[in-house]
């Protein structure tokens, strides 16, 4: 009786290889990155880090520019400033042999503003609204631009990548 659990035990585990091979494969094929090795070829981090220092500008330049009414006029002012820095962005994908497309995620930003607005205990702030995809919050009676969301959609000859970014006011 033992001789036959030895043989049971053995035949598992010979099963429980054989169906590692392919998910070993499957695995190694999870960290490839097309294109020359260096890089990949969607650099959603580093375009993330440009919309968020240009975000970071302009959202400071109109930080209490705006009364808490007039708040879309804010929006608008961000939008406006950002227009150069985005299409800056998406020339230098080209330059590099994509194609990149910036939007803003007006969900994305809805979602953000009910789930990270600034606020709590020793906070007078007010409510946050997503307008057209940029976060701003009531604080005192002025308007003060929180946070962003964007849509990134890059296409190589390599890969194609969507990602949703979301950007603060530092």
């Amino acid at each position: 009786m033992s001789r036959d659990r030895g043989q049971v035990v053995l035949l598992a585990a010979v099963v429980v290889a054989v169906a590692l091979v392919p998910m070993a494969f499957a695995y190694a094929q999870l960290g490839y990155a097309p294109g020359d090795g260096t890089r990949p070829a969607a650099d959603v981090d580093g375009v993330g880090r440009t919309l968020s220092t240009a975000f970071t500008g302009a959202a400071t330049g109109v930080d209490g520019e705006h009364r808490w009414r007039n708040r879309t006029a804010a929006v608008d002012e961000v939008r406006t400033e950002l227009v150069e820095d985005i299409a800056r962005v998406e020339r230098t994908a080209t330059d590099r042999g994509q194609s990149l497309l910036v939007s803003y995620d007006a969900g994305a930003a809805e979602v953000w503003a009910a789930e990270n607005c600034p606020g709590g205990r020793g906070r007078a702030f007010g409510p946050c609204r997503a307008d057209d995809g940029v976060v701003v919050q009531q604080r005192g009676n002025d308007t003060v631009v929180v946070a962003a969301a964007f849509d990134l959609s890059v296409v190589s000859a390599e890969e194609r990548t969507n990602a949703t970014v979301i950007v603060r006011a530092v």
